[in-house]
Parts: structure tokens; sequence; C-alpha cells
């Protein structure tokens, strides 16, 4: 009987592509582009080959599937509300995402997320591109990502808004570093360290 990845890896070897993992997750390979377009509520409209494979979905299973679908549950919840208010904002973000595909295995993600435009000058959806993440920083950002999981979790246990508690610590983080959001990722996508 073959394990989850065996029938990963099985379905990708007959179409000529090849996987690597490290024990539960994906690696990316220096040319994986990952790439999805969504509508403004963030259902997937676009799906390429590299998405395809690296989430385990069928083109069809992720076609009109809202792109939470392979969220990880070690993402704090207050990176996706920066992602969303930079790109409702029209504006692009960067970031570092950790995904979950269909057969359980994890995989990280250098994300460059921007809106896409109609003739108007109106936000019509967003567009997604990742790339493999510089391995360095992963430790450190799986660190922060902890600690802002952490906050979120003791603020709903104390009843308070978790979203704004751990928004406040990722504040007072950033203000040590001296950076901005954008600068931190795109400092550890970078220089693998901030």
């Amino acid at each position: 009987m073959l394990n989850k990845f065996d029938k990963l890896k099985k379905i990708l070897k007959q179409k000529g592509e090849k996987m690597e993992k490290n024990g539960d997750e994906l690696l990316l390979q220096d040319d994986s582009l990952i790439t999805t377009k969504t509508d403004l509520r963030g259902f997937i409209t676009y799906a390429n080959f590299d998405f395809i494979q690296f989430s385990g979905f069928s083109e069809d299973e992720l076609l009109g599937s809202n792109h939470n679908i392979v969220r990880h549950p070690d993402m704090p919840r207050v990176i996706f509300k920066i992602l969303w208010q930079c790109i409702k904002g029209g504006r692009e973000i960067n970031a570092f995402v950790k995904n979950k595909n269909k057969q359980g295995y994890f995989y990280w993600v250098y994300a460059n997320i921007t809106p896409s435009f109609g003739h108007n000058g109106e936000i019509i959806g967003y567009y997604s591109v990742r790339r493999k993440p510089n391995r360095a920083a992963i430790p450190f950002i799986d660190n922060v990502y902890r600690d802002l999981r952490n906050v979120e979790r003791e603020a709903k246990e104390q009843g308070k808004h978790d979203m704004v508690e751990s928004e406040k610590v990722l504040a007072k983080t950033l203000l040590d570093l001296k950076m901005d959001h954008e600068v931190f990722f795109i400092t550890l996508q970078k220089e693998g360290k901030v």
C-alpha cells in the first residue's frame, strides 16, 4: 500500500515532474513558480501547474475554492489581516507563508501578492506568485509566527481580540528592528536574516 507521499510522487512521475521533501515538508525548487489568480473574495480563478503540484489538489478542486484551502494552521491570522489590508488598498505585499497541501504536507513559500486593476483603475482581483523562500530565513520567521500564534491563542482564552493583540506584538517587533513589514519580509528573503 502506498503512503500519501508515494501516491503524490506516482502522480507527478506520470507527468514527468519530481518533488523533494524533508520529513513532512515539501521543498520548492529554484525554478518553482507557484501562480494563482483570485476574485475579490479570494476564490481561485486560475491555478498553474506548480500550484496544483504542491497543493495536491486537482485543478477542478481548486478552481472556485477559496485560496485558504491551502492555509496552514501554523500561520498567524494577523499576517493575513495585513495582507488583505495591503491588497485591498491597491498595494502589493511580500510575505513568507506556510501552506498545507491536501495530503497533509506543508511547504513554505515567499509570496508576492498584487491587486489586478480594471480599465477604470478599480481592483478586479488578485494575482499571487510564490517562489522558493530563502531557507536561512525559515527558522527565524517560524519563531516569529509561533510567537504571534501564541499571542492570538492567549488573547482568545482571555476574551480579548486575538488579531489586535498579535498586531501589537508584530508592531513592537518591527519597531525594535526599525523596519516596516515590507522591508522586514524583503530583507529576510534577500539576506536570510534581519
